[in-house]
Parts: C-alpha cells; sequence; structure tokens
C-alpha cells in the first residue's frame, strides 16, 4: 500500500488545480483536425465554462501516434499542429495541453504548451519524462491501462529527481480482456495518496481499443455516470474529449461526448463535486 503524503496544489496560467479545490476541465477533441475546428471547439467549450465557472484547459494532440492503423488520420503534424495550439492560446485566452511522443518534441513544444502531457502507453519511457520534467512546466502523466496506481509512485520518482514537482495523475481505464477497458474507483483514492492533483479520464475510461478491427470503438453513453461516480469519490479535476459531431470525428469518434451534452453534463459535475468537497472539510474540522 502507497504512503499518504500532504496534498499538493497546482498552478497553471491563473489556474489552481489540487488541495481541495473545484475541479478543472481539461476538455477538447481528441485530435486537431484544423484549425477552424480547433478555435471552433476552443470558444464554443470556454462559452459553457465561463458561463458555470468551470476552470478550462483546452486539450487537442497535434500527432496520434498510436493509432490502430497506420492509415488512420494522424492530425496535422508537430510543427503545424503547435502552431494551431499557440493560435488557440492567443485568440481565445485558454491553457493548452497535449501530448508529446519523444524527447525531440518536449523542448519545442515546451514554448507553447500550458502542460505536457505524457501518453498512457509512454509514462514509464525515463528518458521522456525526464527531458520533460526538465522544461519545469506542469505534466499530465496518463496512468497506463496495464499499470496499478500504486505503481505510479514510481513514474512520479522520474519526474521528481529531475526536480519537477508539478505534477497531475489522470486515471484513464485499466485492461480488462481483450478490447475493453474498465474503471477500477478504488484507483482515485490510491492515486491520491500520492500527493499529486487527479484528474479523471471520463471518455477513454470508456473506448475500447481496437473494437472496430482497424479503429477503437467506444461506449459514448457510459461517460457521463462514470463522470458523475469519479466525482462523487473525489477528483480534481475532469478531463472530456468533446466534439461537436463525434460521428464525423476524425479520432475516437465513439468514446467523445458531443458538444450539446457538455453544459449539462458539467451542471451535475459541479454539484457533485461541491457536495464531496464540503464534506470533506466538515470531516476534518470535527476530526
Amino acid at each position: 500500500m502507497v504512503k499518504e503524503m500532504k496534498s499538493r496544489m497546482i498552478k497553471i496560467g491563473n489556474i489552481n488545480i489540487g488541495s481541495g479545490r473545484p475541479f478543472v476541465l481539461i476538455a477538447g477533441p481528441c485530435v486537431i483536425e484544423s484549425e477552424k475546428s480547433a478555435i471552433f471547439h476552443a470558444q464554443a467549450i470556454k462559452k459553457i465554462c465561463k458561463k458555470l465557472k468551470v476552470p478550462f484547459i483546452y486539450k487537442a494532440s497535434y500527432d496520434k501516434a498510436n493509432r490502430t492503423s497506420i492509415k488512420s488520420f494522424r492530425g496535422p503534424g508537430f510543427l503545424k499542429g503547435l502552431q494551431i495550439l499557440k493560435k488557440v492560446k492567443e485568440d481565445v485566452g485558454v491553457c493548452v495541453l497535449s501530448d508529446v511522443h519523444c524527447k525531440e518534441q518536449i523542448r519545442p513544444a515546451a514554448r507553447i504548451l500550458d502542460v505536457i502531457q505524457i501518453p498512457a502507453f509512454l509514462c514509464r519511457q525515463t528518458d521522456l519524462l525526464v527531458v520533460a520534467a526538465k522544461t519545469n512546466k506542469p505534466i499530465n502523466i496518463k496512468k497506463a491501462q496495464f499499470l496499478a496506481p500504486w505503481d505510479m509512485k514510481y513514474v512520479i520518482e522520474k519526474i521528481t529527481t529531475a526536480g519537477n514537482k508539478k505534477i497531475m495523475l489522470t486515471e484513464r481505464g485499466t485492461s480488462f480482456g481483450y478490447n475493453n477497458l474498465i474503471s477500477d474507483m478504488r484507483s482515485l483514492p490510491i492515486l491520491k495518496k500520492l500527493g499529486y492533483p487527479v484528474i479523471y479520464d471520463a471518455t477513454h475510461s470508456v473506448q475500447l481499443p481496437g473494437g472496430r478491427g482497424k479503429a477503437s470503438g467506444g461506449q459514448r453513453e457510459f461517460v457521463p455516470p462514470l463522470a458523475r461516480a469519479a466525482t462523487a469519490v473525489g477528483i480534481d479535476g475532469l478531463f472530456l474529449e468533446v466534439h461537436q459531431n463525434p460521428r464525423l470525428a476524425a479520432s475516437d469518434g465513439p468514446n467523445m461526448l458531443r458538444l450539446v451534452d457538455l453544459e449539462n453534463l458539467l451542471r451535475q459535475i459541479k454539484i457533485i463535486d461541491a457536495t464531496v468537497k464540503k464534506f470533506k472539510k466538515l470531516q476534518k474540522f470535527k476530526g
């Protein structure tokens, strides 16, 4: 069993995440489909979050390096994708997050990204983690589908040893047989004991990896109940891939939340999040 550590607050731009603060939303399409699409989704999600007073970080991948098929759409690529994210950041006025896949991408990406994301399949890649840590940027590490939550202790150690404690841990489901993932809600409090903000990825958790043969499937209908359940357990942030029309999305359409459904879900999450954190404060006070 992991040893409990003191909770840590991470600052991203003007957003504070962790240490009992209200949840932060990390959201956007799976992949950058075009500059127009990226700006549209960032503006639309920002508008909803501003209305509901939910802190928002925009996410989208410039390159999906782990697609099922070599023929699958991967995105605009490293350089063009970063320029699009820079434009989103400047024109829409939001913090931006994207994932890196090799050491050579990290330093140029760090000049634009507010958060560097380590993909689940790469979360044990020591050199990648160390170079990312040395940028001193906040790092969101996705827990691999094959890792136990307590094993993330060693992933954290690689980053903190390099001098960076701006860490977030994202739960995105665990492999459960072939072409299936399951969310073990016990993972969230276990990850919390490691002392860093915990994010729940409700959309990748309903993915069916390789479930459609040369592409992944998904069960979008389970995104809201899992998001509500994770919030009730206690999280610092919610990660959602969101698209105006998931059926036409270039990547991960079956597990992405429809943009039209986002506001209603966030309203529910806000109520649950506030209730859970209020009770925790009362318990702390009584204890």
